[in-house]
C-alpha cells in the first residue's frame, strides 16, 4: 500500500478549479487500486493535505498519467501559492478499533492500553 500526500497552499481558486478538481477526485476514485482519501488543515488554514491511498505504484501510476490529472498539473500556478508531494510506502497501520480508517488495522490496541 502508498500514499500519496498532496501538500499545498492555495491563491484564487474560480470556477475552472472547482470544476477540475471534481473531476479529478472522481477519477481517482474510479482508477482500480484506489483505496480512499483524507483531507487536512493546519491549525492556521494555510496549508492543505490530500492524503490519497492506493493498493500499488501501479494503481498510483495510472492516477498520476490520468488526461484530467496531467491538465490540472499543467494550471497549478493559477491555483496553488506552491505544493510539495511525499509518496510513501504503508509498511504498519494500527489503532484501538474506534476511529475508522482505510489502513488496515495490523496491531490492534485494546482501549486504554499505550500501543
Amino acid at each position: 500500500m502508498l500514499s500519496a500526500s498532496f501538500i499545498f497552499t492555495e491563491t484564487d481558486l474560480d470556477e475552472e478549479f472547482f470544476q477540475l478538481d471534481g473531476l479529478i477526485a472522481e477519477a481517482a476514485e474510479t482508477t482500480p487500486g484506489f483505496l480512499g482519501k483524507e483531507n487536512w488543515v493546519t491549525a492556521d488554514g494555510v496549508k492543505k493535505n490530500s492524503i490519497y491511498y492506493w493498493e500499488d505504484q501501479a494503481a498510483l501510476k495510472a492516477f498520476s498519467s490520468h488526461p484530467l490529472h496531467l491538465e490540472a498539473k499543467k494550471q497549478y500556478e493559477k491555483w496553488y501559492g506552491g505544493f510539495h508531494v511525499v509518496i510513501s510506502e504503508v509498511l504498519k497501520s494500527y489503532g484501538d478499533g474506534a476511529l475508522a480508517h482505510v489502513t488496515p488495522n495490523n496491531r490492534p490496541v485494546k482501549r486504554g492500553k499505550t500501543p
